[in-house]
C-alpha cells in the first residue's frame, strides 16, 4: 500500500481510534507452495495492549481450510478498509481549470496489521477469549457466557479455534486529499455532502478533521 506523507496518520492515536470502531476485515495468510494466499473475511477485536502495537482476537471454524497454511507460516496480514467514497473528477479540478480536467479519485481509510498468529485450542482459554470478543461486540450483554464443558456453548468449543494475533507492524493511510488547496477540498466536501451516499458523511468528517 502506497502511503504519501500527506495521507499518513498524524499520530498513532489516529489509526488506533479508527480501528477501535472498525472491526471487520480480511485476514491474508500465505498460501502453501504453488497456491495463492488465503483471504478470510472476519470480525475481530483489537486491543491496544499488550505489546507496542496491540493484539487482535478472532475465531474461525475448525474445518476452515486456512489452518494448514497458517501452521506452515504464522506471519499474516489483517487488512481493514472503510469510510470510502468515489470523488468525481469535476469536484477535484484545480481552481481556474475546466471542470472536465479534474482527476477522479477515491477516498478511504485503511489499516494493515502485520501479525504473528497463535492458534488457541485449550477449551478454557478459548472460552475466555471468546467472551472477550462478545463483550466487544455486545457490551449490553444478553448472551450467556462461554464456559468450557458447560451448557449452552461448551459443547460447541471443539468446533472452532481462536486466533490471537500479536501485531508486529502497522501501516495506516487516510486518503482524503489533504494535500489539495483548500478551495478544492471545500468543493469536494460540498459535493460529498450534497450527494449523501454511502460513506460520504464519513469521508467528509475525515477530510475536515485532518485539515484541522
Amino acid at each position: 500500500m502506497l502511503i504519501h506523507p500527506w495521507d499518513a496518520p498524524h499520530e498513532d492515536r489516529e489509526w488506533r481510534d479508527w480501528l477501535a470502531h472498525h472491526d471487520f476485515g480480511q485476514l491474508a495468510v500465505n498460501g502453501l507452495p504453488g497456491e495463492p494466499p488465503w483471504v478470510q473475511p472476519m470480525h475481530f477485536r483489537y486491543d491496544s495492549e499488550p505489546g507496542p502495537h496491540g493484539q487482535v482476537l478472532a475465531h474461525l471454524a475448525r474445518p476452515n481450510p486456512l489452518w494448514r497454511a497458517l501452521e506452515q507460516n504464522p506471519t499474516v496480514l489483517l487488512s481493514v478498509v472503510d469510510d470510502y467514497a468515489f470523488v468525481p473528477g469535476p469536484w477535484a479540478a484545480p481552481d481556474g481549470a475546466p471542470a472536465e480536467h479534474g482527476t477522479p479519485t477515491s477516498f478511504y481509510a485503511a489499516v494493515q496489521l502485520r501479525c504473528t498468529a497463535h492458534v488457541v485450542d485449550d477449551p478454557a482459554e478459548k472460552a475466555e477469549l471468546l467472551n472477550r470478543q462478545v463483550a466487544h461486540f455486545q457490551p449490553e450483554g444478553g448472551t450467556a457466557p462461554v464456559t468450557a464443558a458447560e451448557a449452552p456453548f461448551g459443547r460447541l468449543l471443539s468446533g472452532l479455534r481462536v486466533l490471537r494475533l500479536d501485531v508486529t507492524e502497522v501501516r495506516a493511510k487516510f486518503k482524503y486529499a489533504n494535500h489539495k488547496p483548500e478551495p478544492v477540498q471545500d468543493r469536494i466536501v460540498e459535493g460529498l455532502t450534497a450527494r449523501a451516499g454511502r460513506g460520504d458523511a464519513e469521508a467528509v468528517a475525515h477530510q475536515v478533521r485532518r485539515r484541522a
